[in-house]
């Protein structure tokens, strides 16, 4: 199978590994089929994504899709994070192949999942805003250690 650069780049290097100290915004997804799981912890302030990192339980062009797309997000405002689809995930890392589609899939609902959980966290029903995930149940947290 053929990586680009920029995902073995990711992969070997990954950018915002980890969890964000205070954060405000949490979301795990994962794909029973593959078994990658991934969560996305965001700080928020003022609708501005200020910090945000990720854990990665998966292959490695799951690795490197959370990489990238915790890179095309810091900084920006939850309306631009929102728009941010797996496509473009791909095409930042110069695409991936067929059968790792899935895994930029997986990173846009991460993002989805976090800001999901930032609108629950104010009382807010986050469905019209960021649509709907397919979320992990709690159960399936231990893989993280919580």
């Amino acid at each position: 199978m053929l990586y680009s650069d920029k995902v073995l780049d990711h992969f070997q290097n990954p950018r915002n590994v980890g969890e964000v100290e205070n954060a405000n915004a949490v979301g795990t997804v994962g794909n029973a089929k593959c078994g990658d799981i991934m969560q996305m912890s965001m700080r928020i302030e003022n609708d501005i994504i200020v910090d945000v990192k990720f854990k990665t339980f998966g292959c490695g062009a799951a690795v490197a899709t959370s990489s990238m797309a915790t890179e095309l997000v810091k900084g920006k405002t939850i309306k631009e994070a929102l728009e941010l689809t797996n496509k473009a995930v791909m095409e930042a890392l110069d695409g991936l192949p067929p059968v790792k589609v899935h895994c930029s899939v997986l990173a846009e609902q991460a993002i989805r999942a976090a800001l999901a959980d930032y609108y629950r966290r104010q009382g807010i029903d986050p469905e019209p805003i960021v649509g709907k995930i397919e979320e992990l149940d709690h159960d399936d947290e231990h893989d993280f250690g919580h």
